[in-house]
């Protein structure tokens, strides 16, 4: 029973990220659907030109990375909605801390507070 309430009064607070959430993915996954109901057409990339296909296809790769892009965004924003729901949004995976509201709702899908995502960060830059 605890948990439950546990769980709503999370749901609770962070309604309006949650709801923000779900708009992003909806309009991700309505982007989604205009490219592949046309986007990538084959027949586009038929030019006599070569300069100009090459920009074609220059084209279509910069659009399939940021489709790419967009896949892993669209697992975060449901993995944050599935910690919503199960009242581990906002705990910090390095540290257990709370992490801010400002912070999630700034950028809902971290999964860090921002202590611990900028020493995951200059931990990074010494190994580069």
């Amino acid at each position: 029973m605890a948990t439950k309430k546990k769980t709503a009064k999370t749901e609770d607070k962070y309604e309006e990220v949650r709801k923000n959430l779900e708009t992003q993915k909806a309009a991700l996954l309505a982007e989604a659907g205009i490219i592949i109901g046309g986007g990538l057409n084959p027949e586009k990339l038929n030019f006599p030109d070569v300069t100009d296909q090459a920009a074609a296809e220059a084209d279509k790769n910069f659009t399939i990375r940021l489709r790419e892009r967009e896949q892993k965004l669209l697992k975060k924003i449901d993995e944050a909605l599935s910690r919503i729901a199960n009242g581990t949004f906002g705990i910090c995976e390095h540290c257990g801390e709370e992490i801010s509201y400002k912070r999630l709702y700034a950028r809902p899908v971290t999964t860090y507070c921002i202590e611990c995502k900028t020493k995951q960060e200059e931990e990074e830059k010494l190994k580069e």
